[in-house]
Order: structure tokens, then sequence, then C-alpha cells
């Protein structure tokens, strides 16, 4: 991955060169910005660019023994690091390594890190993928060596904010006191849930969001969107890639995630509270992640409903469906409730993530959500 495969971050890719160039390189370094902005493409490219033995003009060469290494995954002195789940047919260890292969086509087939493939490619709807502590234990073992054919060793880690405790408390004593030969790059879409004795030792760089024609251009180049339609759907996606090809591609998730959002706002106005538990049943049949999903769409499409009631229709982020329900229901959403609201919807998905029974946690939020609607 080069520099000039990136589309823009121009300011974030001359921090990194410059950092190489002027040869004062962080022993830890945090990406950090919101899922689907390249952040992960940009620590691929920062690291082959290290290792690059004919790098000029800002960028990697591409052609030398290291950079060709680099695009096949296969550098040795480059260690990946990612969230997996435990294996079935193995008790105790869960690391990287187990899931090298699906890792490599994941990187492949989704460069802008969708959580949503990866889950699949896992193979475990109701799995939440995690950094083990198994993992750090592997790490340190393989760093233990000096690196072979590069003056550095690079270990690219995706989301440390899912390392789970006993992981980051391990992983922390080789940030402390890290080998002169070794670096480490972080990329993190959620950088307050990183152990904070970590973070405070990461050197932290902002990736800012993707401009809205950045975003267009994409979906023209690569999906050969109608300009005015790429237009309207990078203004929805939020500066997201991964957002706008998701509403490109009107999936049935989000179609199904409007329906129910609507189905529970309509029976909570209602009081249906037994049909209220049957669609919590549902939805925690979804599994874990995409619970999680559907909470935290609710969470904003609640919050755009309040924004709604503005009439600003160039603050609103929603699409055609989402707006002809908005211009009915978003008269529901007011100062009074649209805090407890959205805080409902958070600390539901917090719960959920934390193993609590997702059918007990999604009936409380659905009758606590008959009264906020009263206010």
């Amino acid at each position: 991955m080069k520099f000039s495969d990136i589309p823009a971050h121009d300011s974030v890719k001359q921090q990194l060169v410059e950092m190489v160039d002027n040869n004062r390189i962080p022993h830890a370094l945090l990406l950090e910005g919101k899922s689907g902005i390249g952040k992960m493409m940009l620590a691929r490219a920062f690291a082959q660019y290290i290792h690059c033995t004919g790098r000029h003009d800002g960028d990697s060469c591409g052609v030398c023994p290291s950079c060709i290494q680099h695009m096949s995954f296969n550098h040795i002195d480059t260690h990946y690091s990612y969230p997996v789940i435990k294996l079935k047919n193995r008790s105790g260890a869960a690391i990287s390594d187990d899931w090298a292969e699906q890792w490599r086509q994941f990187l492949d087939d989704s460069p802008y890190m969708d959580m949503n493939s990866w889950v699949e490619l896992l193979g475990n709807a109701n799995a939440q993928p995690q950094i083990f502590v198994d993992e750090s234990g592997s790490l340190i073992r393989k760093l233990n060596f000096t690196s072979h054919a590069a003056q550095f060793k690079i270990v690219l880690m995706w989301l440390p904010e899912r390392m789970n405790e006993p992981c980051a408390n391990k992983l922390l004593k080789l940030l402390e006191e890290p080998h002169d030969d070794t670096l480490f790059i972080l990329v993190s879409n959620e950088p307050a849930k990183i152990l904070p004795t970590i973070y405070s030792r990461l050197r932290r760089i902002e990736v800012k969001r993707l401009s809205d024609e950045t975003v267009g251009k994409y979906l023209t180049d690569h999906y050969g969107t109608d300009r005015d339609a790429a237009e309207g759907i990078a203004h929805l996606a939020e500066g997201s890639i991964l957002e706008a090809v998701r509403r490109l591609s009107t999936s049935d998730e989000s179609r199904q995630f409007l329906e129910m959002f609507m189905s529970l706002m309509r029976l909570a106005y209602q009081k249906k509270v037994g049909v209220l538990r049957k669609w919590s049943n549902d939805a925690a049949d979804f599994g874990r992640e995409k619970c999680c999903r559907l909470l935290e769409y609710c969470e904003r499409l609640t919050g755009e409903n309040y924004i709604y009631n503005l009439n600003d229709r160039r603050l609103v982020a929603l699409d055609n469906e989402e707006s002809r329900f908005s211009a009915n229901f978003a008269r529901f959403i007011n100062e009074r409730n649209v805090e407890r609201l959205r805080s409902l919807f958070i600390e539901a998905r917090r719960d959920i993530a934390g193993n609590a029974n997702a059918k007990i946690v999604l009936f409380d939020v659905a009758v606590s959500i008959i009264l906020c609607l009263k206010q």
C-alpha cells in the first residue's frame, strides 16, 4: 500500500513522511478517527514507507523486495494484531495468527475495514471479536527476536480498544520499555475506550473525516454512481466511505433497522407492552454484534429526528425513507426527551456488548421509551 493509493488525508501523509525522513518515528503511534475513512490504509502505507529501500518523493517505491512483501502481507518484520474469536476446537489461546488467511482476504476485500465483513469471515454472528491476553504473549515472543530484513520490527494493531484488560495490562510494559528496533502503529475507531495508561503513552494523530467531494468521487470512480446521486449519498455518509457504500447498496440491514425503529416507536406510543416484548425477542435474535449495530442506528436516528425539528434540511442526514417517517414522527422528539432516549440506546448497546442478556435489556429500553414519549 502506497500513500498515493489512498484518497485525501494529505496533511496526515505529510506528517508520517516527515517522521521517517527526519528520523523521528515514535515507538508507539495511534491513528484515531471515525470508521471507514482509511486509517488502516494510512498505517499500512506508513509501515511500507518505513521499510522501503527505494522511497522517493514522499512515497515508497512499490517495486523493491520490501514493498512487494508488504503488498502481499508477507513482510517478515511486520506483524498484524486484530480482534478475533476463540476457535471452537481449541481451548485457551486465541491469537491473530489463527485467522491469518481470513485477515489477508479481509484487507484485500475491505480496505476501509468494515467490521461487519470481518465478523462474517470469522463465521460467528454472536461472537464479539476481541484481542485476548494470549495475543500479548504472542507479540512479546515475536518481538524478542531481532529484526530480520529491516531496521525496525513493526506491529500494526487494528482496534486496540478491543483489547481485553489482561491483554492491555500485559502489553503496557512493552510500551513503557520498548525495544529500540520495535514500532507500534495502532488504528482506533473509538480511542476513548483504550486503556488510559496505554493511551497516554501513544503519539496520537487525529485523522479527519473525508470531504463529501472525496466520498462522492469514490462512489463515481469505483461504482459508476451518477454524480448527483453520489453527492446526495456522500452528504448522508458524513465523511465515511463505508457508510456511503452501505447506503449505495441500500442494504437489507439498513431497511430492516429502519423497520425495527419505526415499529419500536409506534408500539411504544401505543403502549403495547406485550408486542414490545416480542419486538425485544426478535431484536435479540440478531446476535450481539448486529444488535449493537441496531441500537447505534436507533440512537443516530433519534438525534436526526430532533434536528429535523429545526426545519433546516441541510443539517439532517436522512435518506428518503427515513425522511418520510421523520416528517410525522419528529415532533415527538424534543428537548425534554431527546437526551434520555439517546442515553437509553447508548447504555443498552454498552450492556449488550458487555454480555448482558439482550432480551432483558431491550425490553427495558422499549418500556422506558413509553415514558419518554409522554414528555
